[in-house]
């Protein structure tokens, strides 16, 4: 394979996984429900009714619809705090989640009751969830509110890299039980069917989460959302009797900076995979024709970006190590005749590797087969084919070179006797009779062997 060659398929690589990759977290993070619209305030407004200036201000919009993970508590985080910054009326977390991991989940709920302004978590839109780690945020929310067809529950806690036995098992689950119940407590929601979801995962639609005591009402848009909020008294950081006033509050919706857009792709667990094997292939790439330069770049770039995205996720060593196994057997099969045994090994070494490379008991934290399959597949096939190529040309006839002139015909232009001139191949040979018996000029030869540069000839029998 020429450089060429090399740079351009570990190019259309890179290009196909990173669009894959963001286009598999787009289509996660499409249809994020009804779009706040601003609203205009009426200046010089009174302060007692909705047209009052305490009914003026702003609510800050935070929406997320992602796994609750290092990045997208950052996001909310310093979502809360710029809401705070600017003395918003309110923060509204418009949340839909399955769940995500326990650090980030309390660093999120942390922020929210030490937020000195109000902070509404808002599940929508209609079909949205929130389930596990966002049960314990909407209990901590000032206000938790519902869009119709939504639900939430399942707040069972799951191990991260492997199984826990029954001791552990119970100081997690009385931990996680606890700590809902303390929230639920503080903001005077349902203690009861807090802790049953907790323990038996049970889940509640928006209405009945309502009749329950565990939402504090249904609201069918932003607007509606804010209505109910307006006049309601919460206990906020330094004020325990905090009256929301935003019934006429603009919406300004707080976006993800292009920073955390880049971390949010590169904490899918699917990005993460594909980047590894990148920088495997760059780095195999480089090492198989060097002085390449861009495959060994890209591919250490890769690798690094890669692990980085690892680090917020139940990373299995045992996973890890399969596939640069893999890797490496892939390019032992280059190196060694082996008729294709290495890299049967490493197809199996780098799927074993691909399935248990993130030890996560959620299919969201997890690498998806449909991601898994194809890049091995190709990976597999890609190498098998290189592996054909080369076992073809080991058994093609030799055509170049001093081989290559060996069962080549020509025409003695001096008589052999031993030695003499042939003409074979468009150049003029010294050569020398195999028999040593002399041969004429004019005679056609067989070329049996080459030594140096001299060759050794028969003459071809009459047919």
């Amino acid at each position: 394979m020429t450089r060429f060659q090399v740079v351009l398929v570990l190019a259309l690589l890179l290009v196909s996984s990173v669009a894959g990759g963001a286009a598999a977290v787009a289509a996660e993070n499409t249809d994020p429900g009804p779009t706040p619209q601003p609203t205009a305030v009426a200046p010089g407004s009174s302060e007692a009714g909705p047209a009052g200036a305490e009914a003026g201000g702003t609510v800050l919009w935070i929406p997320l619809d992602d796994v609750i993970a290092t990045v997208s508590a950052g996001y909310l985080v310093d979502g809360i705090h710029e809401a705070a910054r600017r003395n918003a009326r309110a923060a509204v977390i418009q949340l839909d989640t399955p769940g995500g991991l326990d650090p980030s989940m309390r660093r999120i709920i942390k922020a929210i009751l030490a937020s000195p302004i109000p902070v509404a978590v808002y599940v929508a839109p209609q079909g949205a969830r929130a389930a596990s780690a966002g049960v314990y945020i909407g209990y901590s929310a000032h206000v938790l509110a519902m869009a119709p067809g939504t639900n939430l529950g399942a707040a069972t806690p799951v191990s991260m890299g492997g199984k826990m036995d029954s001791t552990m098992t119970a100081k997690v689950t009385n931990d996680a039980e606890a700590y809902i119940r303390s929230l639920a407590r503080l903001r005077g929601r349902n203690e009861a069917w807090a802790a049953r979801a907790v323990r038996k995962a049970v889940s509640l639609p928006a209405s009945d989460a309502v009749r329950e005591g565990v939402a504090d009402f249904v609201a069918a848009d932003p607007r509606s959302l804010l209505s109910q909020m307006d006049g309601r008294v919460v206990q906020v950081a330094g004020d325990s009797a905090h009256v929301i006033r935003c019934a006429r509050a603009e919406i300004t919706e707080y976006r993800k900076s292009v920073r955390y857009q880049l971390l949010s792709i590169l904490n899918n667990p699917n990005v993460a995979y594909m980047l590894l094997l990148l920088g495997f292939y760059g780095l195999f790439f480089e090492l198989s024709n060097p002085g390449a330069i861009f495959p060994g770049v890209m591919g250490a770039i890769s690798l690094i970006l890669g692990l980085f995205a690892l680090q917020s996720l139940s990373l299995n060593y045992a996973g890890l190590l399969l596939l640069v196994l893999g890797v490496i057997l892939f390019f032992l099969e280059t190196q060694l005749t082996s008729h294709g045994l290495l890299a049967i090994g490493g197809t199996v070494s780098l799927f074993a590797g691909s399935i248990l490379l993130i030890d996560a008991p959620e299919p969201y934290l997890r690498v998806s087969l449909k991601v898994i399959i194809p890049a091995v597949v190709a990976t597999a096939a890609f190498f098998l084919f290189a592996v054909s190529m080369a076992l073809r040309a080991q058994r093609r006839k030799v055509i170049s070179g001093r081989e290559g002139l060996v069962g080549s015909r020509g025409t003695t232009r001096t008589p052999l006797s031993p030695e003499g001139k042939v003409f074979v191949a468009g150049e003029h040979w010294t050569a020398v009779s195999l028999t040593g018996e002399p041969i004429p000029a004019g005679t056609e030869v067989e070329v049996v062997s080459v030594d140096h540069l001299k060759i050794k000839v028969k003459p071809v029998e009459p047919s």
